[in-house]
């Protein structure tokens, strides 16, 4: 095979006409030719430095599928969601199904299963699964250590595990949402060399100063772009892009490349925006991915354009896997792994007898997945806390999905809901069910639709529902993805209509359960303070310890 282009030339920054030819795979040849400004913008493909496939609520052969059209041709995948449903088997699933198709996933070792001690997880990696997974050559890197006052405080099993990836010469990835000073410097230290988690310049800033790598990430809820872009041209060998989260209806539209798209148009340079976007996740993470060089595997993309990095045409090993805007990669029979036993619930399960009218409210941001801690009012009526859509303090709650136990409850503010209620089982970490509404028969019906699917998202109006099915793990679907795209798009729209205000509801929805980014969250066992590592009491008034005692 031979391919004409204007050879985009990141490490030497220069861009030239190519006669490109691949033979079994690989490139065997890449000569200059006479200039011809007509050709399409030949170059690397891209490669996402963190995400958690799951995420997409795709398989990931389906999620390939999508992603290629975009020019994705790698991803630095973490499949901590999976393994906190399915523990190894989970894990197990990811690598098989990654392999059916031509793209590259790179799996890391998921490192915090369960993610914490305060919610209920469906599986656990402990450090002999971690020994297991880093000698495997499947695996690349110890994924995120999210348990960061472990490895600040240098727990023993955090490090055994550290200690392992080293022993393997595999790179650790870090999180630590807002850490500064002599507590990053002490995270760092231990051995964590990237960060995805900055919300500010100044955090990333800190953190690069310690030869930390920085993902500036930009997913379906979270989106961390603005605050960090800037850094790109003083630090160009030190930034990579990622998606880290990213629903099926935002998949279906765009990927990394739109993060290098609006990256150009800020001004950005062009080699240093594609060095980050293409070249150094490889060089961190040591990817067989092929960078255009004579020897290396054939991966690359042809575009229109340098501005807005419209894919013609992606190249996977020699392998044309899409073209003009349409997937090449067929699709592939899917098999179904689960775990969810919890039976149907009753309006009254989600029930709180009010001690009080202040309440602590988990403030959901548009854009962010910190929570801070704010007081509000609520309603009462028979001696029941209800919501106060008034003032958009709406009743949150979280269902165990893997046996049967009460529903923890608390409230939420900047969901928006006018009437009904939405919810997932896609509840970062341990996805169990979460629910926001507006009263208790429409979250209870909203759950029980989940519930009887085994998994899902869903919506309940005062005359509508839908539910988009998630039967592997409750986690992701096996059909097709535009298909799952499409079917998203219809549940997102119906919230909206229902109120919701946030750009994306469900995606943020599904992190108000993850306690390791700080204020306030809720598990399965109650609402949670992030910073202070403790459970709280919904009522102002007390406030829990660790072990649920008043105090």
């Amino acid at each position: 095979m031979q391919i004409l282009g204007q050879f985009v030339d990141i490490p030497n920054r220069e861009i030239y006409s190519v006669s490109l030819s691949v033979a079994h795979g690989k490139i065997v040849k890449l000569e200059k030719i006479e200039e011809d400004p007509s050709l399409p913008y030949l170059m690397p493909g891209f490669i996402d430095a963190h995400v958690h496939v799951e995420s997409s609520m795709l398989v990931p052969s389906e999620f390939a599928r999508l992603a290629v059209v975009h020019g994705t041709i790698a991803t630095v995948s973490d499949p901590h969601e999976i393994a906190n449903v399915c523990g190894m088997e989970g894990v197990e699933y990811m690598i098989e199904n990654g392999k059916q198709v031509p793209f590259k996933f790179y799996f890391g070792a998921p490192s915090c299963v369960p993610a914490t001690p305060f919610e209920t997880a469906g599986g656990e990696i402990n450090a002999a699964d971690i020994e297991n997974l880093m000698s495997r050559p499947e695996i690349n890197y110890l994924a995120e250590m999210m348990n960061w006052p472990g490895t600040v405080n240098r727990d023993e099993l955090v490090m055994e595990k550290i200690r392992i990836s080293q022993k393997y010469g595999k790179p650790i990835d870090g999180h630590a949402p807002g850490l500064k000073g002599e507590l990053v410097e002490n995270y760092v230290s231990a051995g964590p060399s990237t960060d995805h988690e900055c919300f500010t310049a100044e955090e990333a800033l800190g953190k690069l100063k310690l030869g930390m790598k920085i993902a500036i990430r930009e997913g379906s809820a979270a989106k961390n772009f603005e605050a960090l872009i800037d850094l790109i041209d003083d630090y160009p060998e030190m930034i990579m892009f990622c998606s880290d989260d990213k629903h099926p209806d935002n998949l279906a539209i765009s990927h990394i490349n739109e993060l290098a798209a609006r990256a150009v148009a800020k001004g950005k340079d062009v080699f240093n925006v594609l060095r980050a976007a293409c070249l150094n996740p490889i060089a961190h993470y040591s990817m067989n991915v092929g960078q255009l060089r004579e020897g290396d595997p054939a991966d690359f993309i042809l575009v229109k354009n340098l501005k807005d990095f419209q894919v013609i045409s992606t190249y996977i090993d020699g392998e044309k896997v899409s073209e003009n805007g349409k997937t090449l990669i067929r699709p592939t029979t899917n098999e179904i792994i689960n775990n969810f036993h919890t039976s149907l619930k009753r309006p009254e399960d989600f029930r709180v007898k009010a001690t009080g009218a202040k309440v602590r409210v988990i403030e959901a941001l548009d854009g962010q997945l910190i929570t801070p801690e704010i007081t509000g009012k609520i309603l009462i009526k028979e001696g029941f806390a209800e919501s106060n859509p008034a003032e958009d303090i709406l009743k949150i709650t979280v269902v165990n999905r893997y046996e049967d136990a009460p529903p923890a409850v608390a409230f939420i503010k900047n969901f928006g809901l006018k009437n009904g209620a939405i919810a997932s089982s896609v509840g970062h970490d341990s996805h169990n069910i979460i629910a926001v509404g507006i009263d208790d028969e429409s979250i209870c019906q909203a759950v029980n639709l989940i519930i009887a699917a085994k998994g899902g998202v869903s919506a309940v109006s005062e005359d509508q529902e839908e539910i988009l099915p998630l039967p592997v793990g409750g986690i992701m679907s096996a059909s097709d993805g535009y298909e799952v795209a499409a079917a998203y798009t219809r549940i997102d729209k119906l919230a909206k209509e229902m109120g919701a205000t946030l750009n994306s509801p469900f995606m943020t929805l599904s992190f108000m359960a993850l306690l390791v980014i700080p204020d306030l969250k809720l598990s399965d066992k109650g609402l949670f303070n992030g910073q202070r590592f403790e459970f709280e009491d919904v009522f102002v008034e007390r406030r829990k310890t660790e072990d649920g005692r008043q105090k």
